[in-house]
């Protein structure tokens, strides 16, 4: 193989493995002329309900809109509370600063990369409303005891699932259940890279509260139930039909895909295990992990020049993410002025993320371990 054909996600070979069925998916919504709403989007949410054990499925425009619509279904006050784990995409809090509520930042575990119920507790008050934990990278956020937390307090919970969709956690009883299922609200992301991804912009809400779906259904729908009778303010947020007719045939490989995933980053484990200054990345004992990213943490300083040292030879690699929420100007008008969270902050220096997908041949980890082996992490 030559370096060039590396790449972070190989859409492409992805679809060529099912180009005839997708293909003529594509294009029998074109010829259907159905192109908002049509019989693709109904087959589609279905299909997704049976796979989360028959979860009320709300799909949407993409999955700023899901995190969104989710918190408006609380009806929440301006400055209510809302925690949210300061090491995460901007979605996650942008929504809630874009609805005039309060974003609490909070620490993550160093190693997961996820918040905890022990980490959150701190952070409460009167005025906390909502919890998001973000199940990142892929795995689930440890639940248990953030759910008895919040049922405690009154307080809902929303997963932001954008990166974990069809992992598992499993609580303590023994039961077990698909991320963005098990709070009160989940939402999740199909954008094209993702693990259940589109062609284009696409989200979806996740709840098993019927009063809860019925609310999210109604506000995505510029706030009717019934048509041109307006019950809320609401929003206009729509999962397109070609884009449902390509998730349902995806959604079919979703579990394989996730095999995948896991293979090779299992195959990365192996090999990167025990190079002084890697910490690869570590899975959670309660929850699968279908690895949407493969992120290691880089010590010593040496991040930055690894990212450059891997560049030189051929070899992508991305960090999610160089800066802690609350160190992003969109939000200094609304946060406290002082206060630090040490393990974000770290990680925002050491984290780096592999190519992985659905598709990669051994040679090209091979081609990628051998560089990474080559460098002085001294």
């Amino acid at each position: 193989m030559t370096p060039e054909q590396i790449q972070m996600v190989d859409l492409y070979t992805q679809y060529e493995k099912v180009q005839p069925e997708m293909d003529q998916a594509i294009l029998d919504v074109v010829r259907s002329t159905q192109f908002i709403n049509g019989q693709a989007v109904k087959s589609f949410t279905s299909a997704l309900s049976d796979y989360l054990d028959n979860a009320y499925v709300i799909p949407c425009a993409n999955g700023t809109d899901a995190l969104q619509i989710a918190l408006m279904a609380l009806d929440l006050k301006q400055d209510d509370e809302v925690i949210v784990p300061a090491f995460t995409y901007v979605a996650t809090a942008e929504v809630i600063g874009l609805l005039g509520l309060k974003p609490i930042m909070v620490d993550v575990d160093p190693y997961t990369f996820n918040t905890t119920a022990e980490l959150i507790k701190p952070k409460l008050t009167d005025r906390t409303k909502a919890i998001i934990p973000v199940h990142l990278f892929g795995q689930s956020t440890d639940m248990e005891d953030i759910l008895i937390l919040a049922k405690d307090r009154g307080i809902a919970v929303i997963e932001d699932n954008a990166q974990a969709i069809g992992a598992k956690y499993t609580f303590r009883d023994g039961s077990s259940d698909f991320t963005g299922c098990m709070g009160d609200m989940g939402t999740t992301s199909f954008f094209p890279s993702k693990n259940l991804g589109c062609y284009g912009d696409g989200g979806a809400m996740t709840t098993r509260d019927h009063g809860f779906a019925l609310k999210m259904q109604m506000i995505a729908n510029h706030g009717q139930s019934k048509k041109y009778h307006h019950q809320v303010i609401g929003c206009n947020s729509r999962l397109d039909t070609i884009q449902a007719a390509v998730l349902e045939i995806k959604l079919k490989h979703l579990n394989k895909y996730s095999d995948a995933r896991q293979e090779v980053a299992k195959y990365y484990d192996n090999n990167l295990a025990g190079i002084d200054g890697l910490i690869t990345p570590t899975v959670a004992e309660n929850s699968t992990h279908v690895y949407h990213q493969y992120t290691l943490r880089v010590l010593n300083g040496k991040r930055n020049d690894l990212k450059a040292f891997l560049a030189d030879h051929g070899v992508p690699s991305m960090i999610y993410y160089p800066l802690p929420l609350y160190k992003q100007v969109a939000f200094q008008s609304i946060l406290e002025s002082d206060f630090d969270l040490p393990v974000s902050e770290q990680l925002s220096h050491e984290v780096l993320s592999l190519p992985i997908h659905t598709e990669m041949p051994s040679e090209t980890q091979d081609f990628i371990i051998e560089t990474i082996k080559k460098f002085d992490f001294s």
